[in-house]
């Protein structure tokens, strides 16, 4: 199912590369033109690459959501379920794909950000750690999206869900210190579980907007979420022809 889902790759390239360059173009956009990190201090650009490496995690998720809904409406869904396989095995294997996916863009931006100026002060394993922390958040990311997108069942509806998607992204402290925000907003933004992750790869990454004791927060966010929407998926792809 992951060789599957690879081989659109070969496909449809362009979209494979809009995926690559969109977070790009934030990130220059954040950094250059809307920029100016209200409530940061220190380097704004090292606060801000972190932040939209989290963003990126959160963000992307449209297209596992289309390539769902389009093999639910094809018919391609239920040809794999008359096969002998778990029921699990293709949205594993399309989480899989996508992780791949996820990881090459993060490694874009990550040498992006390089290009800018930024750098790193945390040892090989803390930034190692940092990026486990954000495969971790796409995890979580794509098998909500998974599950909304078996929700929703057909593309047409996935433009209204994946809306969901940007409150999580900039109700975050991507851009800004939440101690610069209303007190009500701060308070919201300080609970978004992708707060909690980029505020944990700053500091691992040893920038500015760190604080030591997020990473336990980092990784209890996604593992909850997945331990709630990964079942849900499983159980309504195996209810789809019930």
């Amino acid at each position: 199912m992951t060789r599957r889902e690879l081989a659109h790759w070969a496909r449809q390239p362009v979209q494979v590369l809009v995926g690559l360059v969109f977070p790009v173009m934030l990130l220059l956009m954040f950094g250059y033109l809307v920029g100016g990190g209200r409530g940061v201090t220190g380097d704004y650009l090292g606060y801000l690459v972190p932040g939209m490496l989290a963003l990126t995690m959160a963000f992307g998720l449209e297209g596992t959501m289309l390539a769902v809904t389009q093999d639910l409406g094809k018919g391609v869904i239920d040809r794999f379920r008359s096969m002998p396989m778990a029921d699990g095995a293709v949205l594993v294997g399309r989480s899989a794909a996508d992780m791949l996916q996820s990881a090459a863009g993060l490694a874009v931006l990550i040498g992006v950000g390089h290009a800018l100026g930024w750098r790193t002060h945390g040892g090989a394993a803390a930034c190692l750690g940092a990026v486990g922390l954000l495969l971790l958040f796409r995890f979580a990311m794509l098998w909500i999206g998974i599950h909304l997108a078996l929700v929703a069942g057909k593309p047409e509806l996935v433009q209204a869900v994946q809306i969901l998607v940007w409150p999580v992204g900039f109700l975050s402290n991507a851009f800004a210190a939440p101690g610069s925000m209303p007190g009500w907003l701060g308070t919201a933004v300080q609970w978004n579980p992708m707060s909690h992750t980029a505020t944990a790869v700053r500091d691992l990454f040893g920038g500015p907007g760190g604080e030591p004791g997020h990473v336990w927060a980092a990784v209890a966010w996604p593992l909850a979420l997945l331990a709630v929407f990964l079942p849900l998926a499983v159980r309504r792809f195996g209810r789809l022809s019930a």
